[in-house]
């Protein structure tokens, strides 16, 4: 899967909460100041060839719907991360994490919470 620029990510994030827009309903999306209708069009060109969106005309116009889903894209960006800055390590990746996270003691019980959860799931499918 191809990656996205910020600013094409930006744009996706708008499409995904959307489900479904037209070009004015992505650029009404953004805050003030709001991007050029021509910059907001050439980023749905960029996104739609690289894969990850499709649309459906309607006369003139072309309704935008995601190819992709949020969490595939963001898992595939996140494991892409741990294979090249943690040697393939989910748990060096883990380490760092709630260390330099900055996470509250109730955040880490939250993590906690998370981690005992799968492995009961983990430990009841052997």
């Amino acid at each position: 899967m191809t990656r996205l620029s910020k600013s094409e990510e930006q744009l996706m994030e708008h499409l995904w909460r959307l489900e479904k827009a037209f070009l004015k309903d992505l650029i009404d999306a953004y805050p003030e100041p709001q991007p050029a209708p021509t910059t907001v069009a050439t980023l749905l060109k960029r996104i739609t060839d690289k894969g990850f969106i499709g649309y459906k005309v309607f006369g003139n116009s072309r309704e935008y719907h995601p190819l992709v889903k949020k969490s595939d894209y963001f898992s595939k960006e996140v494991n892409g991360m741990i294979r090249n800055n943690f040697n393939d390590s989910v748990l060096q990746f883990a380490s760092f994490f709630t260390k330099a996270g900055n996470l509250t003691t109730d955040e880490l019980k939250e993590l906690r919470k998370i981690i005992d959860k799968e492995i009961q799931k983990k430990t009841k499918n052997k």
